[in-house]
């Protein structure tokens, strides 16, 4: 199943390169995501979660956002069922909001 949620981006890496002879690419964008009580504790706040996305190419879409950071995003999520009673969240497409544009001097 797939889902849309807004998000926000505080960080975008790319990496490449290769390992052993394989090869390897891809862009991991780090999204804001609520701290989870667990039963060790409490929690109040917020983190930041890894999702990987595409090859690193992915990474120059955001490079002039840099300095923007973090910003919102609408990004696309597919979930399905994982182990024990838990869900996986894969992110299949993210694009930043558009800012809103200055209003035009008046003089």
């Amino acid at each position: 199943m797939q889902f849309k949620s807004e998000v926000i981006v505080h960080g975008v890496k790319e990496s490449a390169g290769s390992i052993d002879g394989r090869a390897f690419s891809s862009t991991v964008f780090h999204c804001e995501v609520d701290l989870a009580e667990n039963s060790a504790g409490r929690s109040i706040g917020r983190a930041t979660r890894p999702f990987k996305l595409g090859d690193a190419k992915e990474f120059d879409k955001w490079a002039h956002l840099g300095a923007a950071l973090p910003i919102k995003a609408i990004a696309t999520f597919e979930m399905a069922a994982a182990a024990q009673d838990g869900t996986k969240m894969v992110l299949v497409d993210i694009r930043p909001v558009e800012q809103a544009k200055p209003a035009a001097k008046v003089q």
